[in-house]
């Protein structure tokens, strides 16, 4: 297969939900005896018989956690450039129609934000823009890249999908991974939540991975935005991209992340809830499927619950971070994309993390330039 969505589209939504949800608690205990655990596998590890044996799954993803990673944390933080956006979007306060000042950051903007994320130890960023092609397109995103790789190990964007060529050209001036999140795996209502937009086309964004795999991006990183459809069945379709990434472009490396819906201007209440019952048993069932993969934690999550998932599976995590253009140091006010739970300070999240016996990890020492 040549894209993804030739796979894809041999899957239907609600027999494939109605699979998780009748696995049994025998397939449950079948696949905590695997090393190597199937589609089938995850289906079982994500399915409500799965409840009764969070404590040993848990437990079975800190061991494979420690055992792949040893005991450290990659720390990064976001930076946004500009809250412009061209989308209509249910969920996000940078929707085209919410009537919000704009805001893109100039040369001079980015170095005074960089130089505040610099002095808090980050080597690994993410820069993030809304999706607006003539103020922040790819020449604008190289432009950022160019100015500020000199100071990072690794840089990461989310942005709007970019075509192949585009794709190319920023890794020639310094990307390193790219993160693109389907939002939801179910067609209807994506486009419910996108009604406008070049967002709306969903095989469009669904082909990204594919691109990005052929423009040898060095990473790719996915995810599901929980809340706009069932969980489970989001999480079974971000699992089997996975698995056909990793076959199909297996040089390249990989992550997962697991955005909630989190309260915005306008903000959209979840169709369906996930609780923290439910997105441990996702990570630890992650971490099941795949041991080498790497599973990223936002500051979207409440400081409790962090402090409790570090152990269970997380890799990769962000601190102090702001939603909005500017938000360290040049306009502390402005609007958020999304309201952040976690609002500790990078030197308080280092300690819990020494507190827990993590090494933290500020750059990537497996990328090169």
């Amino acid at each position: 297969m040549s894209h993804f969505k030739e796979l894809f589209d041999t899957y239907n939504w609600d027999f494939s939900l109605k699979s998780i949800f009748d696995k049994t608690a025998v397939e449950v205990k079948q696949a905590l005896l695997k090393d190597k655990l199937d589609l089938e596998d995850f289906k079982a590890l994500i399915s409500p018989a799965a409840k009764p044996f969070l404590e040993e799954m848990a437990h079975k993803s800190q061991l494979l956690t420690k055992k792949r990673f040893g005991n450290t944390m990659q720390m990064y933080v976001p930076m946004y450039l500009s809250n412009e956006c061209q989308n209509i979007c249910t969920y996000c306060g940078f929707s085209m129609t919410n009537k919000i000042p704009r805001r893109t950051l100039t040369d001079a903007e980015i170095l005074k934000e960089v130089a505040f994320l610099k002095a808090k130890g980050y080597d690994h960023i993410l820069l993030v823009t809304g999706e607006a092609n003539k103020k922040v397109g790819v020449e604008y995103i190289k432009n950022a890249i160019q100015i500020i790789r000199s100071q990072f190990s690794n840089i990461t964007i989310e942005v709007q999908p970019l075509d192949q060529d585009e794709y190319e050209l920023l890794v020639e001036n310094g990307l390193y991974a790219v993160l693109v999140y389907q939002e939801t795996y179910h067609r209807d209502e994506y486009k419910k939540h996108h009604p406008k937009g070049k967002k709306s086309n969903f095989d469009y964004r669904l082909d990204t991975p594919d691109r990005l795999g052929k423009a040898g991006v060095h990473k790719i990183g996915l995810g599901s935005l929980f809340g706009l459809e069932d969980w489970r069945a989001d999480s079974f379709f971000t699992a089997l991209h996975l698995k056909y990434l990793q076959k199909t472009y297996w040089k390249t490396k990989y992550s997962i992340s697991f955005p909630r819906l989190r309260p915005h201007s306008g903000g959209l209440e979840p169709k369906v809830e996930m609780t923290d019952s439910d997105l441990v048993q996702l990570i630890c069932a992650f971490r099941l499927f795949d041991e080498d993969i790497e599973l990223s934690m936002s500051t979207r999550e409440s400081e409790v619950f962090r402090n409790h998932i570090v152990n269970l599976g997380i890799t990769s995590i962000s601190a102090e971070s702001k939603t909005n253009p500017g938000g360290y140091s040049v306009e502390p006010q402005s609007l958020e994309q999304f309201e952040i739970s976690d609002e500790r300070s990078t030197e308080d999240i280092v300690q819990m993390l020494k507190n827990q016996d993590l090494e933290v990890v500020w750059k990537d020492w497996e990328h090169f330039k």
